[in-house]
């Protein structure tokens, strides 16, 4: 009797944790804000309203699509003019105990609503599932019949913005010259005397900012947005993360950068990846308020 409750004094706190963890990965995700500057606006293109998402990893038992329907409620009440997400929709973690094919979990999205549009890029999930389940619907096919358009090294206009989309850094895939480049093109084949857009780069992994921001990129884009990090997922305070995903260690694990005069966003995510379960860094989005220099003043 005596070894047994000790036995239950002893696990029953890590089993307290554990449900914790649990209940953090799996409540609605925060709303955080910043504002960000685009000096050449005039007043007519003020205040744009960007919800960057990342890392839905769609997968029991954390986030079925059910969930992700009703996050997308939520990123609809925000009445967003750009959606932008930042790759890994789907996840085959170990410990899910059910995955979903690419269509199935991705159909709540059709749902979005956003005045210029919604545009994603890849991430290393993604291209690990179409290696390891080709039979499957491929992932860019989903996104495509649920009305969102994919950005692999590829740039898209969608109304004061140019997007540049950079393909998965983790797994390889990535080609940021190539994408500033068209980015460059197409902003320049704004008409003569219309306000030059704002240009974003929209990359899963955030490893490839001081690429964009080092004082040798003569690129006009100002922005860039990405996920990947789960900002830790596990990371306790007062104590390193357990992971980054980051080659950079903490350098651009979460929230927001400013180097060089360029500024990193960098989203927690929405699901999990590994164990689902989150300490110290809650599911989010983020709503960026885009606004001319007249504003700001």
């Amino acid at each position: 009797m005596i070894l047994r409750r000790l036995f239950l004094l002893a696990i029953l706190p890590g089993l307290a944790l554990v449900a914790f963890m649990y209940h953090m990965a799996t409540r609605d995700p925060v709303v955080r804000e910043a504002v960000v500057v685009a000096p050449a606006w005039p007043e007519d293109v003020l205040e744009q309203r960007i919800v960057l998402i990342s890392d839905v990893h769609v997968a029991g038992p954390d986030m079925p699509p059910e969930r992700l329907a009703r996050i997308v409620e939520q990123v609809n009440a925000l009445k967003p003019d750009l959606v932008l997400f930042a790759g890994d929709f789907v996840s085959d973690k170990v410990l899910s105990t059910h995955t979903y094919e690419a269509d199935e979990a991705l159909v709540p999205l059709t749902d979005l609503k956003a005045r210029l549009g919604v545009a994603a890029v890849m991430g290393n999930h993604d291209h690990w599932r179409e290696r390891d389940r080709p039979e499957d619907i491929a992932i860019a096919e989903a996104l495509k019949a649920a009305n969102v358009r994919v950005l692999s090294n590829e740039a898209a206009r969608f109304g004061p913005f140019v997007v540049g989309g950079v393909d998965d850094d983790y797994t390889g895939h990535s080609d940021l010259p190539k994408t500033l480049t068209m980015m460059q093109a197409l902003a320049g084949s704004s008409d003569p005397g219309a306000p030059p857009p704002m240009q974003i780069v929209l990359s899963h992994s955030p490893d490839i900012f001081p690429d964009m921001a080092s004082p040798g990129n003569t690129a006009d884009a100002m922005l860039m947005l990405a996920g990947h990090t789960h900002c830790g997922q596990i990371a306790p305070p007062f104590v390193e993360p357990l992971a980054t995903a980051s080659k950079y260690g903490r350098r651009y694990v979460c929230g927001r950068v400013d180097e060089d005069g360029k500024t990193l966003i960098v989203g927690a995510g929405l699901g999990t990846s590994i164990l689902p379960l989150r300490l110290g860094a809650v599911p989010d989005m983020w709503l960026i308020t885009v606004e001319g220099e007249e504003a700001a003043r």
